[in-house]
């Protein structure tokens, strides 16, 4: 069955028709690629500069977070296609029937928090060229009204569903693509790749904290799609080859590397001859790209800013709507997108011109990022050991209001998984370390580097792997083929009942 772009989806979290997974690995990495090709990714690319770094020095940082972040992020996308359902109704196998609202959570901070980002940076861009192409003010006024526009746009394109987004996406990859290397010829005569950055050399006492923290930062962008990503693959058929899903998820964050290059690129422009915009107390990324840019740019910068921030807006907040939609299952996945919109636009204006949140949000979205980093490793690392296989059935236990099946474990919890997560979150927030922001209890054992994402998977992986060694799951979690590296128990499963008691028959596997 053939779904127009303009027809309404109506599908949550229920385990997609076959006959509708008609997407390809192609339309994963428009939607990765497309909602990370952004204006917002290019303020990222920036920070090895406002951390210190030369040019080259950036470079590496920038290169070996984002590989280490693709590989991190790659698993993350077989979830949809196995199970035809998001990730967090996926992670009811590993953390419980009732465990899986610890994704779901996730989820929704992590797209809030990227979505006002998108906006505001994206709002912030569009106001800035046109005050200086067409004179317009930049007043209170005007950047409300770019905010709203942004958000009332992407509203509309979630609210369409994943087909309108998909070409919303396909659009938007070409278009930003484009204008990224329209704006190589725009800078190539001001760009220095000898940018030597602050640091006289690599034994300068805070080089490698600030090497670490800008690979870190360029980390977090691929892993903040992790409790997300089933959201679009979850339309790839069950039976598309796993290596090219997972090819076209790491392929389109390592894709990414034009508007990182983008914003690394300019930010050493900007350092160097306006110097005042990178000044690490108070940066402006935004207003130094407009102070070096040619006036012939400027309209193609607005377009990015205006096409970026669909593009992150929509993805963020489809998948936002959608885990919605599956913890309060009395909304549907139209109304549960229209009414965390609602409240985002109202989170934007309240943030923007009444508390000033712009920092707040940004460290914010650090933080989940380090507690989704330990939610990810238990993902695929409970995939490996269940070979891929999956209940469909039992993974829709939660949604449906029923009890038991392979997943309820101990009252529809899964303590291995949730003490795995918990604990590892917690002890990587005592190692962060984000100088006038957050600092945690142990932030700093590291001479000022931020380790808390490493710590945190690190100490996932090994306790995950400890705890279903010493305590085997029950044999039938594993399916037909049984498990992989770990030892089973031979547990009884309940059966799934309904609300009323009933026993449900015999359920269908996915595999």
């Amino acid at each position: 069955m053939t779904t127009s772009i303009t027809e309404i989806e109506t599908h949550g979290v229920e385990r997609i028709p076959d006959e509708d997974r008609t997407a390809r690995p192609l339309d994963l990495f428009r939607l990765a690629f497309g909602g990370a090709n952004t204006f917002a990714t290019c303020v990222l690319g920036a920070f090895p500069i406002l951390f210190g770094l030369s040019f080259r020095q950036g470079l590496a940082a920038t290169v070996l977070g984002l590989v280490a972040g693709a590989l991190l992020l790659a698993p993350m996308a077989l979830f949809g296609p196995a199970n035809g359902t998001n990730n967090a109704v996926s992670s009811s196998a590993h953390l419980g029937v009732h465990g899986r609202v610890v994704g779901s959570f996730l989820s929704l901070l992590t797209a809030i928090a990227f979505f006002s980002i998108s906006v505001w940076s994206s709002g912030d861009a569009l106001v800035g060229g046109a005050h200086r192409l067409v004179d317009v003010p930049e007043s209170d006024l005007t950047y409300g009204l770019a905010y709203a526009l942004f958000a009332g746009l992407v509203l509309v394109v979630c609210v369409y569903g994943f087909r309108f987004m998909l070409l919303v996406n396909k659009i938007a990859v070409l278009a930003a693509s484009s204008l990224f290397v329209l704006g190589a010829f725009a800078f190539a005569g001001d760009f220095d790749p000898g940018y030597a950055g602050t640091f006289a050399s690599t034994a300068d006492p805070l080089f490698w904290p600030s090497f670490i923290g800008a690979a870190l930062i360029v980390l977090s962008n691929p892993v903040s799609f992790g409790a997300f990503l089933g959201d679009w693959s979850r339309y790839i058929p069950a039976g598309a080859p796993r290596r090219r899903v997972m090819g076209a998820a790491f392929l389109a964050q390592i894709a990414t590397l034009l508007p990182f290059l983008f914003g690394l690129a300019t930010a050493s422009i900007i350092a160097s001859k306006a110097a005042k915009y990178v000044d690490p107390a108070a940066p402006n990324y935004v207003g130094g790209l407009l102070a070096i840019s040619p006036g012939w740019y400027f309209l193609p910068l607005c377009l990015i800013a205006l096409i970026g921030g669909l593009s992150t807006g929509t993805t963020a907040l489809y998948g936002t709507g959608l885990d919605f939609s599956s913890v309060f299952t009395r909304f549907s996945r139209v109304q549960a997108t229209f009414f965390i919109g609602v409240l985002s636009i109202a989170f934007i204006f309240v943030g923007r011109f009444a508390l000033n949140l712009a920092q707040s949000i940004s460290t914010f979205a650090t933080l989940i990022i380090t507690c989704t980093a330990p939610w990810m490793i238990v993902m695929a690392l409970g995939y490996v050991t269940r070979r891929g296989w999956y209940d469909a059935e039992a993974l829709q236990v939660f949604n449906r209001r029923q009890r038991g099946g392979r997943y309820w474990f101990t009252h529809g919890w899964n303590w291995r998984g949730m003490a795995t997560w918990s604990v590892s979150a917690v002890v990587a927030l005592l190692f962060a370390n984000l100088p006038g922001q957050f600092v945690g209890p142990l932030g700093g054992l590291a001479k000022g580097a931020d380790i808390s994402l490493p710590v945190g998977l690190v100490l996932a992986a090994v306790l995950y792997l400890t705890l279903l060694a010493l305590f085997p799951e029950p044999r039938a979690v594993y399916g037909p083929d049984g498990p992989r590296f770990v030892r089973a128990s031979d547990s009884p499963v309940p059966p799934i009942t309904g609300g009323d008691g009933e026993t449900v028959t015999e359920p269908a596997v996915a595999h």
